[in-house]
């Protein structure tokens, strides 16, 4: 239930910061504006979801293998707003019952986990009829220029420096092929300035488990 990055996992620990500051904390308060109940947060990282979670979320079991990581999200779940547990395991196995969650959070999870299909129905398996899953990732890019920049990178040095990332998947359509309706959908750029790079064509939204 451990995956050992540590090189990866220093570097984003600041990235991170850089990135909330840049606008992913807003694209993170988004994310889980309005949920309630029980939440199971995927790959949580260090932690930085944690403080946008509103008052009426009930809980949250935060799912983190990577070690260094995981120690970062547990020292920010002390002063999260919302009852925050951190736990070790993968996307592909989560440590939650079938159908126990109203909500699963994925944030910039899906381009590195091994098999995206697997852990989209994990997070299928895990939410009760009806729930919500809240996705906010990078995806393929709809330009041809940039989908030959994402084959280069993924097919190159990428995913090794990145703690396995991969900048092309097609996760919009991986989530419908999941058995998941997608009813809100934003796609954007992230940075939202500069060149663009092979991460930089982002969605948010939420799909609902029928």
């Amino acid at each position: 239930m451990s995956v050992s990055h540590p090189v990866f996992a220093r570097v984003f620990a600041r990235a991170s910061v850089a990135m909330d500051r840049a606008g992913a904390a807003e694209h993170r308060r988004r994310l889980v504006a309005g949920l309630t109940g029980r939440v199971v947060e995927v790959g949580a990282g260090n932690g930085r979801m944690f403080p946008h979670y509103p008052p009426t979320v009930a809980e949250v079991l935060a799912v983190e293998p990577e070690p260094r990581l995981r120690a970062a999200a547990h020292a920010a779940a002390a002063d999260a707003p919302v009852p925050v547990t951190v736990v070790a395991g993968l996307a592909e196995a989560l440590p939650a019952a079938d159908a126990t969650a109203d909500a699963v959070v994925l944030s910039l999870v899906l381009c590195s986990v091994p098999d995206q299909a697997v852990a989209l129905l994990e997070a299928r398996r895990v939410l009760r009829p009806g729930g919500q899953l809240r996705f906010y990732e990078h995806v393929v890019a709809e330009t041809p220029g940039l989908r030959r920049a994402q084959r280069w990178a993924d097919a190159t040095i990428w995913p090794a420096v990145c703690g396995g990332c991969h900048t092309g998947r097609d996760t919009v359509g991986a989530i419908g092929a999941a058995g998941f309706t997608v009813v809100e959908l934003d796609r954007f750029r992230f940075p939202p300035t500069g060149i663009p790079v092979p991460a930089s064509p982002h969605v948010l939204g939420t799909a609902m488990r029928p």
